[in-house]
This record gives structure tokens, sequence and C-alpha cells, in this order.
């Protein structure tokens, strides 16, 4: 059975937000891309402050300096989809308030008949937790661990109470409720992470960073999901940040998805057999503009199925 591929919506400074991403969510669907997908990164410092990802000297790519709101990018791709799931990988969960969070996500799901997945992390860019003002970055941890438990309840029946550290809510009904139980999948780089996702999450959002490290990874959450004893089965959406060139890219540097469609379509083959549930990929990065990005990922796809992947 093929592995099911979802497709990363156009947040970037070369793309025209409310023009491009209905045309390429409308344009995906009919690919076959069966979700698409938002991130989230909220300012650039300038200059800069720490290193990307929080590593000193490697800078900030050129792109991250205009992203569009993730969830406002979600909306205009639902607007114009109907059957396309809409997941987020990931929205920076400490970033934002949870009552307002929750009530936004349950909010689209409803609107989007039960479409929503919730992809969460903690970030790792003082600056962004800085300018949000909601809690510290020592504190993202248990900002986390509160925004899950928040979601949990404003999605559930009224009447919703929770007392939380930051989160007050005294018996209240909350609407509109998700269509469904919209799944929460987690990035867990670490092991308190990978128990937090064990113990109350849905699923996993792994990095593709090659195939045995995801695979090796995949491995041990699910054998820390049993002996923790989770009855429920744990699902995986790999997130592939591909950047596309248009011949065949033959540098010792080459890193998963990078490169030609060939070359991108060998890497989906080679990550589809270790057990995940979906790839997503996410193929703006580089490209010029909207046509090139839907040609290329139409192209992707063809060749894929054509791969049997």
């Amino acid at each position: 059975m093929a592995i099911p591929l979802g497709l990363g919506l156009p947040q970037m400074r070369q793309y025209d937000i409310g023009t491009d991403v209905p045309e390429v969510a409308r344009a995906a669907e009919r690919t076959g891309y069966t979700s698409l997908w938002v991130f989230e990164r909220a300012l650039v410092p300038e200059p800069a402050t720490q290193g990307l990802y929080g590593i000193d000297g490697l800078p900030w790519p050129d792109e991250y300096r205009s992203v569009a709101e993730p969830l406002v990018t979600l909306a205009l791709a639902a607007a114009a989809t109907e059957r396309a799931r809409l997941g987020t990988s990931v929205l920076i969960a400490p970033l934002h308030i949870p009552f307002q969070l929750a009530k936004s996500l349950a909010t689209l799901d409803a609107a989007s008949g039960g479409r929503v997945v919730a992809g969460f992390g903690t970030g790792w860019s003082h600056d962004e937790y800085a300018a949000a003002s909601v809690r510290p970055f020592a504190e993202r941890g248990r900002a986390l661990d509160e925004l899950i438990a928040v979601c949990r309840a404003v999605w559930g029946p009224d009447p919703v109470t929770y007392q939380g550290d930051f989160t007050k809510l005294a018996p209240a009904v909350v609407g509109p409720k998700p269509a469904r139980p919209i799944p929460i999948l987690l990035a867990a780089g670490n092991a308190r992470a990978r128990r937090r996702l064990v113990d109350h999450a849905d699923g996993w959002l792994p990095v593709g960073v090659g195939v045995e490290a995801v695979s090796e990874q995949w491995r041990q959450l699910r054998d820390l999901a049993a002996e923790r004893g989770r009855a429920e089965p744990l699902r995986a959406t790999l997130r592939a940040n591909a950047r596309y060139r248009p011949r065949t890219y033959d540098g010792s540097d080459r890193r998963p998805f990078q490169g030609s469609v060939d070359q991108i379509v060998a890497d989906l083959a080679a990550h589809a057999v270790i057990g995940l549930d979906e790839i997503m990929l996410d193929l703006q990065a580089g490209l010029r503009d909207a046509e090139e990005l839907k040609d290329v990922a139409a192209e992707v796809y063809e060749k894929a199925r054509a791969a049997g992947i």
C-alpha cells in the first residue's frame, strides 16, 4: 500500500500568500497529496543573537525573513480544499496563549469538517519567546505540558474546567467543538520529550535527517511506549525539508531530500519502508514562485507513485 504524502504550503517571502496558498492547496489536492502543512517562524533577529537551531555560527536561512502566520495560512487552504488534512509541523506551542490556541484549532477543525492535525514543538529561539511574552524560554517544557492539557479540556465536553500554572478555567461552555478529536503530534528530541509524547500525545513528528537515524529513533520511541504500557499505537509523520535542484546533485555534502526530483523520490522510497504513517514534503524553500512549486510537487508525486511509493 502506498504511503500517504503531504505537502508544505507556501509561506515564505517569495510567495503571494493570499493568491498562492489557495492555488497550491487546490493543485496539491488534485494531484493526490492527502495533507497540507505549515510551520512557524515568528521572526528573524537582526543581527542574529544565536545561530539557527541554537547552534553557534549556523546562519538563519534568508527565507525565514518573512514566514506567514501558520493558522491563517491553514484557514486559506481549508477554504480552498475539501479532503486534505490540515497539519502544523510544527506550531511553537509555548509562544501561544493556551486557551486561545485551543479555541482557534477547534474552530478551524469545525470549519474544515474535521481535518486538523495539531503538531506542537517547544522551539529554540530566545528572541521569539521574548517577543511572544507568554512564558519564559526556561519554562518551555512546562508550558507545552499545560497547553496539551488545556487543548484536551477545551476540545472535550462542557462544562470545561482546568486549573494549571498559567491557565485557570472555571466551569464554562466553550465552543465550537472540533468536528472530531484533533490528533496531537509532537516533535521529541530528548528523553523527557519522548516520555511526554508517549504519555500525552497521539504521535510523532520526526525530521528527515536520514533513514538510519529516523528508523532508530522510531524504534526507541515504540520501545518506550511498550515500557510505559501505552495501549494505543503511535503514529508518525515525517517532515522532509526538501531542497530541489533541476539537475542531479553529486556533492559529498548532499543531505536527505536534497537534489533532483529523482533523488528526492529515492529518499522517499528509502524512508517509506521504516514503518512511518505519512511523509510530508516541504519543497517551498529555494523555488522561485508558486508555479514552480506546483510543477515540482506534481512531478515528485507522480514519480513517487510510479515507483510504488
